[in-house]
């Protein structure tokens, strides 16, 4: 009976040139024995795998791109390789923890589909680092992922989930896209209780430029960070 082949999900780093600190050995060490990876993004993954494998040549590792767009027969695609020769693959997501917020996840669901191993590792989550930075509930929380473009639908989306946190006592946890973060700072502002507690979570796990802190939305008035571009994670509770 033919072997089929071990995905691995492989985690990568938040912030740039911070592979020492945060990726471990045992990524590395596998990573070596790779020769086909399952990526979000073929130019940074390439890079990446660089970065913690220098002695890797490139051009000799196959990477295939399966990102939000993906249909379900490119992902199946993906796969083939581990039932039909018996390869390990890696997935590497664009940031952090494959799976986790992230087109992985289809491939990982797909994969248990087909009775193909699957093995995590550890490596740094933005949702998790930043609710443990929060001060905020850690029995309870639930994370969002973007809110709407809309400005109307996104003040909607913030009273709903400033809502379903004092009703469940849950911390609320989302992100924005980098160069709207600003505006979404102000709507924040604008639209919640200025007892509700806000952490803002910025540029998670970079020795230089780490900015995490919880107040009030009271005081945070007048005193905001400038946040523009800069990957962010949003918490909010009571």
């Amino acid at each position: 009976m033919k072997k089929t082949g071990t995905l691995y999900l492989i985690p990568t780093v938040l912030a740039d040139n911070t592979q020492d600190q945060v990726i471990s050995p045992q990524v590395k060490e596998t990573v070596q024995q790779m020769t086909y990876f399952i990526v979000e993004n073929l130019r940074t993954a390439r890079r990446y795998v660089k970065s913690i494998c220098p002695e890797l040549v490139i051009e000799q590792l196959k990477f295939v791109q399966i990102d939000k767009d993906a249909t379900a027969a490119q992902v199946q695609a993906s796969l083939k390789p581990l039932l039909e020769q018996g390869m390990d693959a890696g997935v590497i997501s664009e940031a952090g923890c494959p799976g986790v917020a992230d087109p992985g996840a289809e491939v990982v669901k797909h994969a248990h589909q087909k009775s193909i191993k699957v093995v995590p590792f550890a490596g740094p989550s933005a949702i998790l680092l930043s609710l443990m930075a929060s001060g905020f509930n850690g029995q309870q929380f639930c994370f969002h992922g973007y809110l709407p473009i809309d400005k109307r639908d996104r003040l909607q989306a913030l009273r709903q989930l400033e809502k379903e946190m004092q009703q469940r006592n849950q911390t609320q946890i989302f992100m924005e896209t980098p160069y709207r973060n600003n505006k979404l700072l102000d709507d924040l502002l604008a639209t919640l209780h200025p007892d509700t507690k806000l952490c803002i979570a910025a540029n998670i796990t970079s020795p230089e430029h780490e900015f995490i802190q919880t107040k009030s939305i009271s005081q945070w008035r007048g005193k905001l960070p400038d946040i523009h571009k800069q990957p962010t994670v949003f918490l909010i509770y009571r």
